[in-house]
């Protein structure tokens, strides 16, 4: 190519692909896109002023546009070209793959396709699709029947096997995908009806029947809620020895108290202070609960009778 080739002439045009960037290159001359860019990646005719490019309407692809062909089967948006034999870990297809730019709408699974460059190191374009070699349809065949290799399907290239590999590792990948999005959904629903739960016995902590559901779920809400409308404040509760049952420790009147109690009714099993009755000897302390407990100790201490068993500091 001399000199005289590269004088532009007036209302020069090019017809080229365009996949992004406003940079316009053929093998030999390289533009700067100005103005708007194309919508979608496409074939475009572009008119040339010096080292600029104008974008003008969409195009046909030209014939001979295209070198440096590569052939080979399709998986997705990527070409794997023959001769190519990915390891058995399918999922490292794309290191021995190379994507394809302007693929025909409704390509079906394993076909082979030709794909060539508008200029040297570029993209990959898709042209047309190429002459099947035999054995595509019974392999197509053998991933719709969910067979696991193609190793009974005979003359099978390399480029096919990998393709079925990485075509059924990308069936088992979307299955697998679908199933955690499914139980992340069922999960979140759960979540979201034990929270809906959760707040309609809140607001029923004022009643005794909410307290006592929120304890199920949330003791530690129940026995505040329980204790305040007794008139003390709740301080901390743990687990003890016994099952259903949990030690709680609240403050009242200056002082702290410690008693213990069901876990899911509220209802005192020991008071940490004295509640047995004079004349008969008998314990009252499953008489009361979490709520009145504090009305019977407020009395005693008034009364001057209150004997205190558990001391806490």
């Amino acid at each position: 190519m001399g000199w005289r080739d590269l004088l532009q002439t007036e209302d020069e045009r090019v017809t080229a692909p365009w996949v992004g960037g406003r940079s316009l290159r053929t093998f030999d001359r390289t533009w700067r896109i100005t103005g708007r860019l194309p919508r979608e990646h496409g074939w475009y005719t572009f008119k040339l002023k010096n080292r600029e490019a104008v974008l003008e309407s969409p195009s046909e692809a030209p014939m001979g546009a295209l070198r440096g062909f590569v052939r080979g089967y399709l998986v997705g948006d990527r070409i794997v070209p023959d001769g190519v034999r990915v390891p058995e870990e399918a999922s490292k297809l794309v290191e021995h793959s190379e994507r394809v730019y302007l693929l025909e709408r409704g390509l079906d699974r394993f076909v082979r396709v030709s794909a060539g460059r508008f200029y040297e190191e570029g993209p990959l374009i898709y042209d047309s699709q190429d002459f099947p070699l035999g054995p595509e349809d019974e392999v197509l065949a053998a991933f719709e029947e969910g067979k696991p290799t193609v190793n009974s399907v005979a003359g099978v290239a390399p480029a096919l096997d990998t393709a079925f590999r990485f075509e059924t590792w990308r069936r088992v990948e979307a299955e697998r995908i679908r199933r955690e999005e499914q139980e992340r959904r069922e999960r979140e629903e759960r979540e979201r009806a034990e929270a809906e739960r959760r707040e309609r016995i809140r607001e029923q902590l004022g009643d005794a029947q909410g307290r006592r559901e929120m304890a199920l779920i949330d003791f530690g809400e129940a026995a505040r809620a329980a204790l305040r409308a007794g008139g003390a404040e709740y301080l901390d509760h743990r687990d003890s020895y016994n099952r259903n049952e949990m030690v709680v420790r609240f403050r009242l009147e200056g002082r702290r108290f410690e008693c213990t109690c069901d876990s899911r009714t509220l209802r005192i099993i020991e008071a940490g202070v004295c509640l047995t009755d004079e004349r008969t000897g008998e314990r009252g302390d499953n008489r009361f609960t979490l709520e009145s407990l504090p009305v019977v100790i407020r009395q005693a201490e008034r009364e001057g009778v209150l004997v205190v068993f558990r001391h806490v500091n």
